[in-house]
């Protein structure tokens, strides 16, 4: 067991959970649903034949949980091509929320290409289901334009009820690999300055670098997640990066139950990440804001 495991409290901000009969034939169910691009990302092997991540039960995540010390999971939609499929995954959420409310938070998500008036009704039962955000969405894997109509009518949702929104980020440096989907970096500009009063998270640390104002500044409503990150980066972008940005701008996420260090063994465990970070050379500031203050403000919980 690591020395590390037991301190300080941890938040996991990027987690994903799907339905069970998404678990329970992920190739079938993505080419019956019309989930191609879903289907290609998590159902892909590596060249071992491993599978990329698994599909655990709600259960299995739970104990995945208690065996790295991690108190709560964030649980975050995927950006489906389906509207049907985001009210199926929401519906789903709010049962894992209602049965585990004391380790569980969950974000909604939605297809806006339906129209914004049904995004917006979809957010409304989430929200009703004791849903907290809006995530993991990626206009440009959907098909929707980040500035157009319908995200607005979304975002504007967002912003009135305080809401955080998480976007998928690609890095226009790294790897090639099957479902990639380019995100250029200035569409996330657009939306931070034309939503000023949305709290955006960009998911695997944005691409590798902050977003940045016409003066140079960094984004105030902007924040990131460490999603996938030793799959992306060196360990030298912990400190670097919150240097930049500032300690309260990033969000310790692993991307469970996606396997971070395939070299290491066949499954996803998020003890590996946390334990990565703890040897990164943060400040006890910078732990603790990363593992647990700025989950706990991002999802409004008195925890």
């Amino acid at each position: 067991m690591s020395e590390f495991r037991a301190v300080p409290r941890v938040i996991d901000s990027h987690v994903h959970l799907y339905p069970p009969e998404v678990n329970l034939d992920p190739v079938g169910w993505g080419a019956a649903q019309g989930e191609p691009h879903w289907a290609t990302l998590c159902t892909r092997r590596r060249k071992n034949g491993a599978l990329v991540q698994g599909f655990p039960s709600v259960d299995e995540l739970l104990a995945e949980m208690d065996r790295a010390g991690v108190e709560r999971a964030v649980l975050l939609g995927w950006y489906w091509e389906q509207a049907a499929n985001c009210s199926r995954q929401n519906r789903f959420f709010a049962e894992c929320v209602r049965a585990h409310g004391d380790r569980l938070s969950a974000f909604a998500t939605v297809q806006p290409v339906a129209g914004g008036a049904a995004a917006v009704a979809e957010m409304r039962r989430a929200r009703e289901d004791g849903l907290v955000g809006l995530g993991e969405l990626s206009p440009h894997a959907q098909g929707y334009a980040a500035d157009g109509a319908e995200f607005a009518a979304v975002l504007a949702a967002a912003a009135g009820w305080r809401w955080p929104v998480n976007l998928h980020v690609t890095d226009a440096r790294g790897p090639v690999y099957p479902g990639r989907t380019e995100t250029p970096q200035e569409d996330f500009c657009g939306l931070a300055r034309a939503w000023p009063s949305v709290r955006f998270v960009l998911a695997h640390w944005g691409g590798g670098r902050a977003l940045r104002d016409g003066a140079g500044k960094v984004f105030e409503n902007v924040s990131y997640d460490t999603a996938a990150s030793p799959l992306l980066y060196d360990g030298g972008i912990w400190p670097r990066f919150m240097a930049e940005t500032g300690v309260e701008k990033v969000l310790f996420g692993s991307d469970y139950p996606l396997n971070n260090y395939p070299q290491a063994g066949p499954d996803a465990e998020m003890c590996r990440l946390l334990d990565e970070v703890r040897r990164a050379g943060l400040s006890d500031e910078e732990r603790a804001a990363l593992f647990w203050e700025n989950g706990r403000r991002l999802i409004g919980c008195e925890i």
